[in-house]
């Protein structure tokens, strides 16, 4: 049955159809890329704590409610290597390196967001 509807196709058909599935890769990928982070923010309780060079090897201990929340920045991406809240799902994003990307522990009320040159044009939001 299967090899009886590819007879019907003419070269044309072909054409369009790896015409369009070329298309769709372009476009998936052009949707999805995103820049480079070249700072990271890094949030305490609503407030901005620090912005730091992602090019700058450092640790950065900022305290809050629970305790100390460790944030790491090395090799132009950054991560929270350590926190106290309960459930460790900003420990658990691991590193970041792309702009727009961020690792929120709601518990200490400690955030970090990647920036890079130009602000993002859409988030999750915006949707």
């Amino acid at each position: 049955m299967v090899i009886e509807s590819w007879r019907l196709l003419k070269w044309g058909d072909v054409l369009c159809l790896l015409l369009l599935a070329a298309l769709w890769g372009v476009l998936t990928y052009w949707s999805w890329a995103q820049p480079r982070a070249t700072r990271v923010r890094i949030y305490q309780d609503g407030q901005v704590y620090a912005e730091l060079d992602l090019m700058a090897a450092k640790t950065l201990h900022v305290t809050g409610p629970l305790g100390e929340t460790v944030v790491e920045v090395a090799s132009g991406k950054a991560r929270i290597a350590a926190d106290p809240s309960p459930r460790q799902y900003c420990v658990q994003a691991g590193w970041l390196q792309q702009a727009g990307q961020s690792a929120i522990c709601l518990p200490n009320r400690t955030s970090i967001e990647l920036v890079g040159h130009q602000p993002r044009a859409y988030d999750s939001l915006s949707y």
